[in-house]
């Protein structure tokens, strides 16, 4: 990603391997401050998926194939390091999805970090296509609505949402990206807004609850947002107050897009009831910025994620296309990809009178 700091122009990415040590931005200080986190080993990584260090699935998942190759390096039993990695963070498949595939990498005896560089730059890859097949529902003069964090710092680099934005921006088009401040962490008010300030990207950071009033009054034209697990059935985990959003949009009119990898897409799950929901520390709900907000004594309720049901969503914006939620299992590893390839026009529902 490109970034401006301190007056010099950076081309970062969130998570890499140098030498020994796993690297990556340290997203706690944003966007105050440009931190760079350095793991040592795979448990060092493990806390810097369990603390936030690094967050969004695509990004959870490059940062576990890195301490994967750190631990096969470092001559740790594979399975070990796994285990440690696997009990993180729950919710997000990208993360249990990178652990197989370096599993599998090494056990074939491959170079580890020739193996997780490769996972690394297949998540690069993915987001560039994603990017070229969401550009096209991103028209001039549009207003787009994201939630939570789903650019390039939730990824290796580039983004799902932002994907899409970064390429219609360089081509050109202008709209306006309404930042959802996303409670309790604000991973839009200070990762999203500060990705789209570098871009260059208009956009203006809104209180979660200003969606609906937004979109009551046809102010918005198009709903876009990430994902950490889709379930075989296209039922979606994402970030909580997804799922709000998405029933908003449906009431009016609003077509409600999922930006993500096939690697989020767990066909071992049929529905979203099963997959598990993260509930983290009720101090993130109680307390802004180290100060607490609320009465001694009172205690809070965090889960970190939602399940927005497939019916909500109009379509799924892949590598392999833009696809409907009727059509997510041609999504599956082996099936046929012809079928999964539609062109976004076609993908796009006409929008409803506005109630």
């Amino acid at each position: 990603m490109r970034v401006t700091w301190d007056g010099k122009a950076l081309d970062l990415k969130t998570v890499w391997m140098e030498g020994p040590t796993v690297r990556m931005i340290d997203q706690r200080y944003l966007p105050h401050e440009l931190r760079v986190y350095v793991a040592e080993s795979y448990k060092d990584v493990a806390a810097a998926i369990r603390e936030m260090v690094v967050r969004g699935a695509p990004a959870i998942g490059a940062a576990a194939a890195y301490g994967l190759a750190q631990a096969a390096m470092q001559g740790v039993e594979p399975e070990d390091a796994a285990e440690v990695l696997r009990a993180t963070r729950p919710t997000g498949h990208d993360l249990f999805f990178a652990i197989e595939y370096m599993l599998r990498a090494v056990g074939q005896g491959e170079n580890p970090a020739k193996a997780a560089d490769a996972y690394a730059a297949l998540d690069e890859e993915r987001c560039r296509r994603i990017g070229e097949y969401g550009e096209r529902l991103v028209t001039d003069g549009s207003r787009i609505l994201t939630h939570c964090n789903a650019g390039a710092l939730a990824c290796v680099d580039i983004g799902t949402v932002t994907a899409p934005l970064r390429l219609a921006h360089a081509r050109g088009r202008k709209f306006l990206v309404y930042v959802d401040e996303t409670r309790p962490r604000l991973q839009g008010s200070r990762l999203t807004a500060w990705e789209l300030a570098q871009e260059g990207i208009e956009h203006v950071v809104i209180v979660d609850n200003a969606a609906g009033l937004l979109m009551q009054q046809g102010k918005v034209d198009l709903v876009l947002v990430g994902a950490d697990r889709i379930a075989a059935n296209g039922d979606v985990a994402n970030k909580i107050g997804t799922y709000e959003k998405a029933v908003l949009a449906k009431e009016n009119g609003v077509p409600f897009f999922v930006a993500a990898p096939t690697s989020t897409f767990d066909f071992a799950i049929r529905t979203g009831r099963e997959i598990p929901i993260e509930n983290r520390a009720e101090d993130e709900v109680l307390s802004v910025g180290g100060m607490r907000i609320a009465p001694e004594g009172v205690h809070a309720l965090n889960p970190a994620f939602d399940i927005t049901p497939a019916k909500y969503v109009t379509g799924f914006v892949t590598e392999r296309g833009i696809v409907r939620p009727a059509d997510v299992r041609k999504l599956r590893p082996g099936a046929a990809r012809r079928s999964a390839r539609r062109p976004a026009k076609k993908s796009t529902p006409k929008k409803r009178k506005r109630r």
